[in-house]
């Protein structure tokens, strides 16, 4: 048993320092800080869908945002689309569950507001639909996806395919890099956290 706990902690490690040593992937997290950034600066919102524990995900990070992460400081204009529970299932028993997050974009996101869709597959039929929505009225997404990247990969602006196929492995570094660029955000809107003596 504890080496198998051990495996699976090395299986995390190695997808992680994967990313460690890609600078293409370094480079695309710094590219989504300066687009997320400058989407709050002039007063847009940054929203956040996935499904399953992706959609822990996707609330966990909205509330860096609109909660704080290190910092006492203004709240940001981000919540994740799964929250609402009437909206969603009446949606999904009325419409489609493949529309649900289609159908929110449409109605309240405006162009130069982001969007974030997490599904470690890339072929979510919500999300993909989603950044569909999202490309006609101009919102700029970023997908979260795994080693292949699926159907997302073609249509994100911004793209981080996590090099496993693992989906634990995959979540785990979707949570590493929502972590970096919502530390990093903040950094930039409001000054990096002082040292606690």
């Amino acid at each position: 048993m504890s080496e198998k706990i051990k495996n699976i902690i090395s299986a995390s490690i190695q997808t992680k320092e994967q990313i460690l040593n890609d600078d293409a992937f370094i480079k695309k997290i710094e590219n989504a800080v300066d687009v997320i950034v400058n989407a709050f600066q002039k007063g847009k919102k940054v929203l956040f869908c996935g499904n399953g524990g992706s959609a822990a995900d996707a609330q966990h990070l909205a509330a860096e945002f609109s909660g704080r992460f290190y910092l006492n400081r203004k709240a940001l204009p981000s919540e994740a689309l799964h929250c609402n529970t009437s909206y969603l299932t009446a949606v999904a028993n009325d419409y489609s569950y493949d529309v649900i997050y289609a159908r929110i974009v449409d109605g309240t996101c405006i162009e130069g507001d982001v969007l974030i869709g997490l599904s470690t597959s890339g072929n979510s039929a919500n999300i993909v639909k989603a950044f569909e929505v999202a490309r006609e009225k101009n919102v700029v997404t970023i997908g979260f996806t795994g080693k292949s990247g699926g159907k997302m990969k073609d249509i994100s602006d911004h793209f981080f395919n996590v090099p496993s196929t693992d989906t634990p492995r995959i979540q785990e570094s979707h949570i590493m890099v929502g972590h970096i660029i919502c530390q990093l955000v903040e950094e930039k809107l409001f000054g990096a956290p002082q040292p606690q003596p």
